[in-house]
C-alpha cells in the first residue's frame, strides 16, 4: 500500500492527480503543470515534500560520524543553522543518496534524505554507527511535514501568514535555517528560485497550506517540481545518479572534498577511479523532446541522457546527460530520438536561475 503525507486529504479535495512516487501517493499536478511551473518562476508556488525524510543526528560523536559518512566536509559548518549539500557514498564510491545536512552544534544535526531511499539510508547509517561503536542517535522525524514555498514572492507571502517568524528568518542567507521549535524554516529549495522549505508538526501542515493558498501561493505538484529542478540543473536521485554512479560522474565533484586528508566512505574508490564521464547540459536544436535513457552520440563515443524534458521557461527541450570525457560546452552532438538522429548543443547547466535564462 502506498504511503500518504499529512496533506493527502488536502490534495484530494483540491482535485490533484495522484501518482506513485517512490512508494508515496503524491500529487503530480492540480490541473495544469505548465501553469504551476510559471507560477513558481513569476510569483510563488508551494509543494508538499513531506515524503522526504528529516533525520536528526545527535550525540557526542555526531560530527565524527558525519565526517565519515559524507563526501562533503561537515567541518565547513561552523555557524548554527548553516546547511551543506552532499552525497552519501558506498565503499565503491557510488551514491547511496544525496542529501542536505543542517548544523546546529557539533552534537546536533538534521539531515533531509530522499523519500525512495529513506529506509536504505537509515539502515546504512545504523550500520556505520554500529561498526564503529559511535555514540550517535539517529532519529527519523516522520512526525514532521515539509512544505516548500518557492518563487520570487515566496518569502514575502510566507511572512504574511506567519509574521512571528519574520524576525528570525528575514536575515537568513542561502543554505541557512532557523529552528524555531515547532517551526523549522530553511532558505533552501529545488527549483532555482528563492524561497523557504518549512517543517511543521504533521497536524499543522493543512492549516499552513490553507493559509498560504489564501494569500495567493499556487499549489504545485511533482510535475512542475521536476521541470523546475531540471531547468535549474539539479540532479534527481535515481535518474542522474545512483549507487552505481560516482558523484564525479554526476556533475557533483564540487560536493566532494578531496583537498583535506579526511577519510570518508568511498574516498579510496574515488581517488583510484577518478572521473570517468562528463556530466553536461543539452539544448535541443531540432524538433522533439529529449527524454531519459536516449542515446547521445558524440565525437568521443556514446553517452546517455539522464533527465530530459520540454522547458516551459525556455520554450524548447533541454536535458542532462552523461557523456564521454572530452565532450565540452559548445559541441554539437546527436541524440537518438526513436531511431531518428537529432542535433543538440552541449551547454553548461544551469539553464535557468532566478527566472532568468542562462543559455
Amino acid at each position: 500500500m502506498l504511503k500518504r503525507t499529512p496533506l493527502f486529504d488536502t490534495h484530494v479535495a483540491a482535485g490533484a492527480r495522484l501518482v506513485d512516487f517512490g512508494g508515496w501517493e503524491m500529487p503530480v499536478h492540480y490541473g495544469s503543470q505548465i501553469e504551476e511551473h510559471h507560477a513558481v518562476r513569476s510569483a510563488a508556488g508551494m509543494f508538499d515534500v513531506s515524503h522526504m525524510c528529516p533525520v536528526d543526528v545527535t550525540g557526542r560523536d555526531a560530527r565524527r560520524f558525519l565526517s565519515l559518512l559524507l563526501a562533503n566536509d561537515v567541518d565547513k559548518l561552523a555557524t548554527p543553522g548553516k546547511a551543506l549539500y552532499s552525497a552519501m557514498l558506498n565503499e565503491a564510491g557510488g551514491c547511496i543518496d544525496d542529501l542536505i545536512v543542517y548544523f546546529f552544534s557539533s552534537e546536533r544535526y538534521r539531515l533531509v534524505v530522499n523519500a525512495g531511499t529513506a529506509d536504505k539510508d537509515l539502515a546504512w547509517m545504523g550500520a556505520v554507527v554500529a561498526a564503529r561503536a559511535l555514540e550517535v542517535a539517529i532519529q527519523p522525524r516522520r512526525d514532521l511535514a515539509m512544505i516548500a514555498v518557492q518563487g520570487p514572492r515566496a518569502r514575502e507571502l510566507f511572512w504574511q501568514v506567519r509574521p512571528a517568524a519574520r524576525a528570525a528568518t528575514e536575515g537568513l542567507g542561502n543554505f541557512m535555517a532557523a529552528d524555531l521549535g515547532d517551526l523549522f524554516v530553511a532558505r533552501t529549495g529545488y527549483t532555482g528560485e528563492d524561497g523557504f522549505e518549512v517543517m511543521v508538526p504533521a497536524q499543522e501542515a493543512a492549516s499552513l497550506w490553507a493559509d498560504l493558498a489564501a494569500v495567493g501561493v499556487r499549489t504545485a505538484g511533482l510535475g512542475a517540481r521536476d521541470t523546475l529542478r531540471l531547468e535549474a540543473g539539479m540532479n534527481l536521485y535515481g535518474n542522474d545518479m545512483d549507487e552505481g554512479v560516482s558523484p564525479l560522474d554526476a556533475g557533483l565533484g564540487w560536493t566532494v572534498d578531496l583537498k583535506t586528508p579526511r577519510d570518508f566512505i568511498g574516498r579510496t574508490a574515488l581517488e583510484k577511479d577518478g572521473q570517468r564521464a562528463a556530466f553536461v547540459g543539452l539544448k535541443m536544436l531540432d524538433k522533439g523532446v529529449l527524454r531519459s535513457h536516449q542515446k547521445v552520440m558524440t565525437a568521443h563515443g556514446d553517452g546517455e541522457i539522464t533527465s530530459g524534458t520540454f522547458s516551459p521557461t525556455l520554450g524548447y527541450s533541454i536535458a542532462l546527460a552523461r557523456v564521454p570525457v572530452g565532450v565540452k560546452a559548445g559541441d554539437t552532438v546527436q541524440v537518438d530520438l526513436r531511431g531518428r538522429p537529432v542535433n543538440a548543443l552541449v551547454v553548461k547547466p544551469p539553464f535557468v536561475r532566478n527566472g532568468k535564462p542562462l543559455i
